[in-house]
């Protein structure tokens, strides 16, 4: 979820209060977040059947109590989302393993919590790495959240397939938070129950979309991808695992097309306006000055998708209603 640090680039401070938004917006739609986790640092978590968790310690604003490692399989093992550059994740994942063998690492996406630590984990195993592909946005382009050092040795296109002893993944495509992110469905015992939702869905909080590497058209769409598939169990790349996840994918749906709706209320009746203007009108006048910026990057991603279906015109940093 890295990638919510550039947030306050442009907004001239800095953020460290994107919880507090997520929290606003469970009281506002009654999202059902999940905010108690007894996972401890370092530590394997039986999550699901022939799945570990171990949480990094990189706590933070956007990393919640930290990045998720999961531990595939038992005796020859995938490692999906190695971390952040952090020797103790990384010796917490060889400990988890001591006897076994890793012979994949699978990455979500290329944002600095989830990827980075894959350099370390391939030298100390020889494993090879998959993933959809490098980080698609330079940073002089608004991707200074990403690993651009990260190139995957397998590259995975939607729907592609990754298998190892007794255990198989597919590769989703589910961009939106982050253009090359995938989640990966699990088939445990012949059925397709969990998801990898890595940081698309994730229970403790909303996602980060953020242009231009997050795209709020392609983070619906992926929504809706996932909608349409029947898992059980979803197990994210921050927070506690999250089962019954429809529910829970609905309401972060019907979420943003409220605030898509504000949006382009508010756009109407300003006529001409930027993202930042209609932060109070989408958000209310009550909203901690320090989470403007992150309000605004947000609006933004919602006039974008709104420009590109004909709802509004864009000239600049501006916007205009149809």
């Amino acid at each position: 979820m890295d990638a919510g640090r550039r947030l306050g680039d442009r907004g001239g401070q800095p953020l460290h209060h994107a919880s507090r938004i997520a929290a606003r917006e469970e009281e506002a739609l009654s999202i059902p977040f999940l905010r108690e986790d007894s996972a401890e640092v370092g530590v394997v978590q039986q999550v699901a059947p022939g799945v570990r968790r171990i949480l990094c310690g990189n706590p933070g604003p956007f990393t919640w109590r930290g990045t998720n490692t999961y531990l595939i399989g038992r005796g020859r093992v995938a490692v999906l989302d190695p971390g952040p550059a952090d020797a103790a994740q990384r010796d917490a994942i060889l400990r988890a393993t001591a006897g076994e063998t890793i012979t994949h690492i699978l990455v979500s996406h290329t944002h600095r919590d989830h990827s980075p630590g894959v350099a370390a984990l391939a030298a100390a195993t020889s494993a090879r790495s998959y993933g959809f592909g490098p980080h698609l946005t330079p940073p002089d382009q608004g991707g200074e959240g990403g690993d651009h050092d990260f190139r995957p040795d397998v590259t995975l296109p939607d729907g592609a397939v990754v298998e190892g002893d007794e255990w198989r993944v597919t590769a989703l495509h589910t961009p939106g938070h982050c253009a090359n992110h995938l989640c990966f469905a699990l088939e445990n015992e012949g059925r397709r129950g969990t998801l990898f939702s890595a940081d698309h869905v994730m229970s403790w909080s909303t996602t980060v979309v953020s242009p231009p590497d997050g795209d709020m058209a392609a983070y619906m769409a992926s929504l809706a991808k996932l909608a349409a598939r029947d898992h059980d169990l979803y197990l994210p790349g921050h927070g506690p695992p999250l089962p019954d996840p429809a529910p829970f994918v609905a309401a972060l749906a019907a979420h943003r097309r409220e605030r898509e709706q504000k949006v382009l209320d508010a756009l109407r009746e300003a006529r001409r306006a930027t993202a930042m203007d209609l932060v109070p009108a989408a958000y209310g006048p009550s909203l901690d000055p320090r989470l403007v910026p992150a309000a605004a990057r947000s609006l933004l991603a919602h006039l974008i998708k709104l420009a590109a279906e004909g709802e509004a015109v864009r000239d600049g940093e501006s916007f205009e209603a149809r």
